[in-house]
């Protein structure tokens, strides 16, 4: 035995003693865990790390509107702002000139707003901001959460007039009734509806407002519309004789539009206590703007010459024989 130990060659003996330094090492690294692990890093030295971390990741902004822009979007508002009053007042002198054209002419005047508008703040945003993709989804999505939660009912009328360009109820230059307020329609906005009634006043309606409620159309895009004049006789008058008379006072009028049938209804009704006979002529005027001068006018002529024909007594009222008769009945009493 002692003669093969000291046959292995000094190499021999080196090569095993390297062999068995891995797992003295191990052993070493069993005894202290903390040698091969080395040194932990600091807390100040962690918080640079995800500081750098968090910086690395954050989006970066590549877009940021300037004063340039700003001006020119300005200046590109302004300038269309000025051509479509121009042209808006253009189209509304030569419906006023073309009666019988004006309500088509005038119905291109909302149509002309609103593609103006949506061009202009087109160009705006793609030709002056130019914002990126990315940026401008989030700014929309962003926005549109803020407005819906801000500005519910200046959406909601917005929807209604955007509604009502597609749908058409009225256009301009119609007569409409919308709750307690009848007029002629003179713009339709985003916003709202302006109206002038007949004692000239300037209603404005909201747009939410009319989309949720029941509308009444006079004309319907045209120029004539029905009149409707009424007046309250004895129940005691020639009925046949009267109703020519009726027929005769609306055809004869100058408003009158003859296209279209004239008729009058006969209808009795308990009014203050007294029995009456109501006779409702109804007919066309030819220019809607002429309705309440057509209706005064068929009044007039009716009552003139059922006075002439001798079916009612002089300059005697019926609610003054209405008084007549209830006075007489409380003496009575």
């Amino acid at each position: 035995t002692l003669a093969a130990a000291n046959s292995i060659s000094p190499k021999d003996q080196t090569q095993s003693i390297s062999h068995q330094k891995p797992e003295n090492t191990s052993i070493q690294n069993r005894k202290n865990p903390d040698s091969s692990v080395g040194n932990p890093k600091s807390d100040k030295a962690v918080d640079t790390e995800i500081k750098s971390a968090i910086n690395n990741t954050r989006p970066k902004i590549q877009w940021a509107p300037t004063i340039g822009k700003i001006f020119w979007s300005g200046v590109i508002f302004t300038l269309a702002w000025l051509v479509l009053r121009f042209f808006s007042q253009l189209l509304n002198a030569i419906a006023e000139r073309w009666s019988g054209q004006r309500l088509m002419i005038k119905g291109f005047v909302p149509i002309l707003r609103i593609s103006t508008w949506t061009f202009v703040i087109f160009i705006i945003i793609s030709g002056v901001f130019q914002p990126p993709l990315n940026s401008l989804l989030a700014f929309t999505a962003s926005a549109g959460l803020a407005l819906g939660f801000a500005s519910q009912d200046i959406l909601k009328n917005i929807f209604g007039g955007i509604m009502i360009l597609f749908d058409r109820p009225f256009q301009v230059g119609d007569k409409i009734e919308v709750g307690d307020h009848y007029g002629e329609v003179l713009q339709i906005g985003l916003r709202s509806v302006r109206m002038v009634t007949a004692d000239d006043s300037i209603v404005t309606v909201p747009n939410g407002d009319i989309i949720s409620r029941s509308v009444s159309n006079s004309n319907s895009g045209e120029n004539n519309c029905q009149v409707v004049a009424e007046c309250y006789l004895p129940v005691t008058i020639d009925i046949p004789h009267a109703k020519r008379i009726a027929y005769q006072a609306a055809v004869s009028s100058r408003y009158a539009y003859l296209s279209k049938p004239v008729a009058v209804i006969v209808k009795n009704e308990i009014h203050q206590g007294v029995s009456v006979l109501k006779f409702r002529i109804k007919a066309y005027v030819l220019d809607l703007r002429y309705e309440f001068a057509f209706m005064s006018e068929m009044t007039e002529l009716f009552l003139t010459e059922l006075k002439k024909e001798g079916l009612i007594k002089g300059t005697e009222s019926l609610f003054a024989s209405q008084s007549d008769s209830n006075t007489i009945q409380e003496q009575k009493d």
